[in-house]
């Protein structure tokens, strides 16, 4: 049985969010051992490569002048900035943590398409964005006891990444997703390689490390493809809540890599963002269905 567009959508940011969780639990099992900028550079090598085999079997690379277009320019900057954010706190945060700070993104996608996009926001949905972000600060626990810098970090990995998802459904539809994986993927390790210096230069890169970053290449190639086509399938409001399935991976994967059993300020946290944003969703549902009713022509009577 054919799958409808909405479920084709959902099952892809299902298997994007696992592709992506488990990249980051690889990537974090040697981050103590190579820097940030080594860590974005080899990985999105491997990554480009990977994606430039894929796409030149399939037939999917489309010109360079599609790459060079401002929304795919922006999203890569975006894309690069919470790369970097994001590295920058994984060594430092409980894989749970961090995932569950992330969980604010579609809170922050439905923001930045109510400031930036003109999309009407009523006040239910204005109300449960400030009590997700609230929920982000009972998980990052603000004060001289609880908050790093490095929650920081994942804030600012939120906050870009939102920037980018608004862009990836502006972009074109005939452009190839292989096409804006690759040049993704290559921006990012080629930022990587200018960043290595800045993050104390060059560091010798075990045959595990190694080995390590091309399996999370793998994991990440399949998270990229699978968030763009997710982005670009089906209704956002239904295919969006799926995002928070990569918590139970985090959870399940942070405590049987790392020891890491979370407390109860990250599951307060968690559940007051997931519930905001499953009820933002439900909202957006709502708005959507009376449009659709509004514009629907009249039955015969």
């Amino acid at each position: 049985m054919a799958l409808s567009d909405n479920s084709r959508g959902a099952l892809l940011m299902a298997i994007s969010m696992a592709g992506f969780t488990f990249n980051d639990t690889l990537t974090k099992s040697i981050i103590g051992e190579l820097s940030v900028g080594q860590v974005m550079f080899i990985r999105g090598a491997m990554t480009t490569l990977l994606v430039y085999v894929v796409a030149r079997r399939l037939g999917a690379l489309d010109h360079i002048r599609n790459i060079l277009q401002p929304l795919i320019m922006t999203r890569i900057v975006f894309e690069i900035v919470a790369a970097i954010a994001f590295l920058s706190a994984l060594g430092q945060v409980p894989l749970a943590n961090a995932s569950a700070i992330l969980q604010s993104l579609p809170l922050a996608v439905t923001l930045g398409a109510a400031l930036f996009l003109g999309e009407p926001v009523g006040w239910r949905r204005w109300t449960a964005i400030c009590v997700g972000f609230l929920g982000v600060l009972v998980i990052i626990k603000p004060g001289p006891e609880g908050f790093t810098i490095a929650s920081l970090y994942v804030v600012i990995s939120v906050i870009t990444a939102a920037g980018r998802d608004l862009v990836t459904r502006k972009i074109d539809a005939k452009i190839s997703s292989l096409t804006v994986t690759l040049f993704t993927a290559a921006s990012i390790s080629v930022a990587g390689l200018l960043l290595t210096p800045i993050y104390g230069g060059w560091q010798p890169v075990s045959g595990k490390a190694l080995a390590t970053l091309a399996v999370a290449s793998v994991f990440l190639f399949a998270g990229y493809q699978a968030v763009i086509m997710a982005m670009r399938t089906g209704d956002i409001s239904f295919i969006a809540p799926f995002r928070y399935t990569s918590l139970l991976w985090a959870v399940l994967l942070g405590f049987a890599f790392f020891d890491e059993v979370p407390d109860r300020y990250m599951f307060i946290g968690a559940v007051i963002v997931i519930g905001s944003g499953l009820y933002t969703f439900y909202r957006e549902h709502k708005r959507k269905a009376a449009l659709a009713a509004d514009i629907k022509p009249s039955s015969p009577a």
